[in-house]
């Protein structure tokens, strides 16, 4: 099978695409054959290994010394189930799913083995694979920390950030919720981000919004909460996460906000184009020929 990998930390020339073996499922495994992924700010994050001082040591721990200790990228993929382990309950060959991969990364192959009980679940019935790819990290990041916050019908919302991948999912649920959103982008971003259902769009380049953690605490009500994203870790995901954004994609409650599409071959290019930091939501990756169905 074609595959991405990263050889060693750096810039995108890092990654490769080589031929590796087609992984065969354990007795809980699901096969799945790979039609879409996503390059996300994680994994920019990963190839060049850019981290807070002090977590550089424990995250070389994890991830691997000298190089990515999985060296093929990507969190996020949908697909179809082409094989299932001996024991194998919930799945059969034919499923359409979408998933998160997490801390075993994998998804920039053109085949995936995951465990049943892990982070997949069906695909959302009226999205493309490169939709529903695009949904799950910033879908499940932006569930958790609107529940943390405690996020309730009738409050007010600011979502600094909107027109990323957690942004647009955080701006569309908050609104499922029934909060009063309104959402903080660039001037080329104001229409658009508007359109998902933002109250007031404000635009930082032409008013300064950014502010210390305690500056934005002083600014909240008294039952307020500030939460963010950046340097907090990896969002807690439960199947249930999966299952609230299927239902809420097929109800057209929220939906996928993709800014550009790449090839599997072009990956590197992907990478270039998300370290940049201006993207648009997500960025997929078009694994196998004829995915958008």
């Amino acid at each position: 099978m074609k595959a991405i990998i990263c050889s060693k930390y750096g810039s995108p020339d890092t990654l490769r695409l080589i031929e590796l073996e087609k992984p065969l499922p354990k007795r809980k495994e699901l096969l799945i054959k790979v039609h879409a992924s996503t390059v996300t700010a994680g994994d920019v994050r990963v190839r060049t290994f850019k981290s807070p001082a002090l977590l550089w040591l424990p995250m070389r721990i994890v991830l691997g010394l000298s190089k990515p200790r999985k060296p093929v990228l990507g969190v996020e993929l949908a697909g179809e189930v082409v094989a299932v382990g001996p024991e194998v309950k919930r799945f059969k060959q034919g499923d359409l799913v979408f998933a998160l991969t997490g801390m075993h990364f994998g998804a920039h192959a053109e085949y995936a083995c995951l465990h049943e009980d892990g982070m997949v679940w069906f695909k959302p019935a009226n999205t493309t694979f490169e939709e529903a790819a695009a949904a799950l990290y910033g879908g499940t990041t932006a569930l958790y920390f609107l529940r943390k916050a405690g996020v309730q019908r009738g409050q007010n919302v600011l979502v600094y950030g909107a027109s990323g991948t957690v942004g647009t999912f955080a701006l569309q649920l908050a609104k499922h919720f029934g909060a009063e959103v309104d959402a903080v982008c660039s001037t080329a971003n104001l229409e658009w981000v508007h359109s998902l259902g933002a109250g007031q769009v404000i635009d930082y380049t032409v008013e300064d919004f950014k502010l210390p953690k305690s500056g934005c605490k002083k600014a909240l009500k008294p039952t307020g909460a500030y939460v963010t994203v950046a340097g907090q870790g990896m969002a807690r995901v439960r199947i249930q996460d999966l299952q609230f954004l299927k239902e809420l994609m097929e109800t057209g409650k929220i939906k996928s906000v993709i800014d550009r599409y790449y090839a599997l071959e072009h990956t590197a290019e992907a990478h270039r184009y998300v370290e940049q930091g201006h993207k648009k939501g997500s960025v997929v990756i078009r694994v196998s020929q004829g995915s958008d169905h």
